[in-house]
């Protein structure tokens, strides 16, 4: 299955000059969606992690059924302020302003290894915020992925210290 099908481009949204990637019709179509979660755990198999991260909202799709098949603890990566715990934070370059996102202070520990998912890799930003979070807590990144990676933004310079798979490349 080609999942390019399912993802079609949006131009100038949500501003004039962008080509947006619209994963709304991989979400209704039950066969793209299983696939790409499939994929996904294929894809990852060889990395050896033992708790999976994820960004809300979009990345909470993927990394919620792959733990759920993979009987793995999921931990939530969340704006600031939306967690009720006891929290570590970091700041990253968005595409309008700066971000804060948040992980329980309890949720990565001394030897644990953490796979990062979102739907999106762009510029690489916030995956490499979700990196040193869990870093922060003394984890260790097994890898990051997604379901699309859009090349021409250069997230593979910032993301280098970690493996990276993605499903999608544009």
């Amino acid at each position: 299955m080609d999942l390019t099908d399912y993802i079609p481009s949006v131009a100038d949204f949500p501003i004039p000059g962008v080509s947006f990637k619209d994963i709304t019709p991989l979400l209704a179509s039950p066969e793209a969606f299983r696939e790409s979660v499939d994929r996904l755990i294929e894809g990852t198999a060889g990395l050896g992690f033992d708790k999976i991260a994820a960004f809300d909202a979009r990345g909470f799709l993927w990394a919620a059924p792959m733990a759920y098949q993979l009987a793995l603890p999921i931990i939530p990566i969340r704006k600031a302020g939306k967690l009720p715990r006891e929290a570590v934070s970091d700041t990253y370059r968005g595409e309008y302003d700066d971000v804060v996102v948040e992980m329980h202070a309890d949720a990565v520990g001394p030897g644990d290894r953490v796979l990062l998912v979102d739907d999106v890799i762009a510029t690489g930003e916030s995956m490499r915020s979700g990196c040193r979070l869990v870093e922060r807590l003394g984890g260790t990144v097994a890898g990051c992925a997604a379901v699309i990676e859009l090349t021409f933004l250069g997230a593979a310079e910032k993301l280098t210290a970690y493996p990276v798979v993605s499903l999608v490349r544009f």
